[in-house]
């Protein structure tokens, strides 16, 4: 298998994404296809924490967002042909829902970096997840023990906080992850 995040030949349609072996991680942008590497320990523990967090949030409120963890597809467009699969998400329009993806943009993203491609989630995500709507984007980096705030409705670009801080996620009211709680369960 070709190396993490290396282009591979474009695709153009749906159809040719849908074409791809179920259990190939690949995201395209722009429909050019990039395979990605898989997550590690921390990045899963990571994720299963951030996940219930704002799961049991949600559901404790009655909200009526849901919360999903990758992979699962986010199309941002169809031409040029672009599919993510964010590794936390939550998608409050259930429209843009079809039983096998979101289409269209996610309201909360949380991507957890890899050490093999750090500027894939600070540069390329950030640029496509502002310019197709996201609301607020989240990258959590556990090498730096850092978190970086992107809250694009109101303009909070690249705030970071530490692992020791309780940050708010800024599309509700009165949600605060405390990540000294988490970093304390990652022994990081």
């Amino acid at each position: 298998m070709p190396p993490a995040l290396q282009p591979q030949p474009e695709i153009t349609t749906l159809e040719q994404y849908e074409a791809f072996p179920e259990n190939r991680r690949i995201e395209v942008f722009e429909s050019v296809v990039y395979d990605m590497a898989s997550p590690s320990q921390i990045h899963q523990t990571l994720s299963m924490e951030l996940s219930n967090i704002l799961y049991n949030y949600i559901k404790n409120k009655k909200g009526l967002c849901q919360v999903f963890s990758a992979p699962f597809d986010v199309k941002l467009s169809d031409k040029p042909l672009t599919i993510v699969q964010p590794d936390i998400m939550v998608i409050c329009d259930k429209d843009k829902l079809d039983g096998k993806r979101c289409n269209g943009a996610p309201d909360f993203i949380i991507e957890i970096v890899s050490p093999s491609n750090p500027s894939d989630d600070y540069i390329r995500k950030a640029y496509y997840y502002k310019n197709y709507g996201v609301r607020e984007y989240w990258i959590v980096d556990p090498k730096r023990r850092m978190v970086t705030v992107n809250y694009f409705e109101g303009d909070l670009l690249n705030i970071q906080y530490s692992f020791e801080s309780t940050i708010k996620v800024n599309i509700y009211d009165d949600l605060y992850i405390n990540f000294s709680d988490i970093a304390e369960l990652l022994n990081i």
